[in-house]
């Protein structure tokens, strides 16, 4: 078979970072952005249920950490193509030897990588430029019954954020620390 997704696996279990290869010629260049049967090695098992696009204007601006409560739980593949984020998930399974840790990448239209972020995990991310588009795979519909969210600078999270934040949402910023009693999310 001829892949054109590699897939280099993080320190913490399900979460993998998925690199294209980009074919180019005098014409311009070709990538894959999703292949079902080369991700289902590393547990895509859900059809594609919906695919988001995010514009982000400013650099700086943080967006997350959001997440789905079951039943609602979703996988989702993040690309970033056009401008540099900083991709991060965040382990909120319930009872994960990794719970409440988290991975970064750098994304970008030029690094050709994407994320690979499981059900169970937050998701949010940092745009290192201006003028960031970002495009979602998710194995399941959007239910804003089931939305969940982490305040981004919890210091019991303690997410290294590359530089000073510029911009985030009022919902995002309103997020609290989380409680002595957050047990996750159940997976």
């Amino acid at each position: 078979m001829n892949r054109r997704l590699h897939v280099r696996h993080s320190a913490i279990r399900h979460v993998a970072v998925v690199e294209r290869t980009v074919v180019s010629d005098s014409r311009g260049c070709f990538a894959r952005l999703f292949c079902e049967q080369e991700l289902l090695a590393i547990g895509w098992n859900k059809p594609i249920a919906q695919v988001n696009y995010s514009y982000t204007a400013k650099r700086g601006t943080i967006r997350g950490l959001h997440f789905q409560h079951p039943p609602a739980g979703e996988m989702k593949l993040v690309s970033c193509i056009r401008g540099r984020v900083w991709d991060v998930a965040v382990d909120v399974r319930a009872g994960s030897p990794t719970f409440l840790q988290w991975h970064a990448e750098e994304l970008s239209e030029d690094n050709g990588r994407a994320l690979l972020i499981p059900e169970g995990f937050a998701h949010g991310f940092q745009t290192l430029s201006d003028d960031v588009e970002l495009i979602y795979c998710h194995s399941a519909q959007y239910a804003p019954q089931h939305e969940g969210g982490l305040w981004p600078f919890d210091p019991r999270l303690a997410v290294a954020w590359p530089m000073r934040h510029t911009d985030i949402s009022d919902r995002d910023a309103a997020f609290t620390q989380i409680g002595q009693n957050f047990q996750g999310v159940a997976w």
